[in-house]
């Protein structure tokens, strides 16, 4: 056998499907959600790679929830992400950043689970090539296809599933299902799938970076400055070194550096924005359930991210 060409190789597909067998009563719906997912990131990847040259980059002419511009990329990709989970019949609910209200599936295609996601995270940063990325959470509904909206409220402890994608020098999905398990895949051009790269992803004890925009230092509460400040003047009694500064401004890229190098992410609420930038459903939640699972923390400095209950879909 030759170990430069390994043949047995565990695709995303695969993986999830070998999930599935370990629960002898699951029905297979979550293994065809996440198929949509896949077809979403994969779609998005291409775009991504080639916005320039189908001039896919620059301004739609709308804002979104959040009074942001939405960039051309945004909407298409949000497009895509609606129909690949609609048509996967998995789905009774959808929340996206891009859209105002609760996207409600026909009745006739729904199924059991509630899905949030951002089709594009850091989209204000695709003019210059920075990495972006999708984040996404699923969550099963307790009256299954039944369910109505109020079900979707709930707290982050109750999420099944959540990953996002990273559109970069490479494609890079990574996703868990709890069970203290973060896998990480990389996507194959020439197979158009996704490959094990980073299998059991583990955030080391002690990282050396720090992530903060620290541009808004100005307006920070005077506990977030002097947490900042430890990090970069320890204590000479402490023996411990400064961290360095890595700041991206693209949540995914910064999140997946933090999880494999280490170190503290954070965007903190300010005298500008009292609750913070990160929307609960579809970004802080996925992104604290793949810390916590990974072997990490996330909190708001005074409450486990996952134990909010979100008063609105876009908090």
């Amino acid at each position: 056998m030759t170990d430069h060409h390994k043949t047995n190789i565990m695709t995303l597909t695969r993986y999830v499907l070998e999930q599935q067998r370990q629960h002898p009563d699951a029905t297979g719906d979550l293994s065809i959600a996440m198929n949509a997912v896949q077809v979403g990131c994969k779609f998005v990847e291409s775009c991504v790679r080639k916005a320039r040259l189908i001039n896919l980059v620059g301004l739609a002419g709308n804002t979104n929830v959040q009074g942001e511009d939405q960039k051309k990329l945004d909407v298409l990709s949000n497009e895509m992400f609606v129909n690949a989970l609609i048509a996967s019949g998995k789905f009774s609910f959808m929340v996206s950043e891009e859209v105002d209200d609760i996207v409600v599936v026909p009745e006739e295609l729904r199924g059991k689970y509630c899905i949030t996601f951002d089709p594009l995270d850091g989209s204000s940063n695709i003019d210059a090539g920075v990495n972006v990325g999708t984040i996404f959470g699923i969550w099963r509904l307790p009256s299954g296809d039944k369910a109505t909206v109020d079900e979707i409220l709930v707290p982050g402890s109750e999420i099944i599933a959540g990953g996002y994608c990273m559109y970069g020098s490479s494609c890079n999905l990574v996703l868990t299902f709890g069970n203290s398990r973060v896998e990480g895949f990389t996507l194959d051009p020439a197979l158009g799938e996704f490959i094990l790269t980073h299998p059991n992803i583990r955030i080391p004890s002690r990282g050396k970076i720090y992530s903060v925009n620290e541009g808004n230092t100005l307006y920070w509460d005077d506990a977030t400055k002097a947490y900042f400040d430890s990090v970069k003047f320890p204590s000479a009694e402490s023996g411990r070194k400064p961290y360095s500064a890595r700041y991206i401004g693209s949540m995914v890229a910064d999140v997946h550096r933090t999880l494999l190098y280490g170190g503290v992410f954070a965007y903190p609420s300010d005298r500008k924005s009292r609750s913070g930038k990160l929307r609960i459903l579809y970004e802080s939640f996925p992104m604290a359930f793949i810390t916590e699972q990974a072997g990490g923390k996330a909190t708001t400095g005074s409450q486990r991210v996952l134990d909010i209950v979100p008063k609105h879909i876009h908090d």
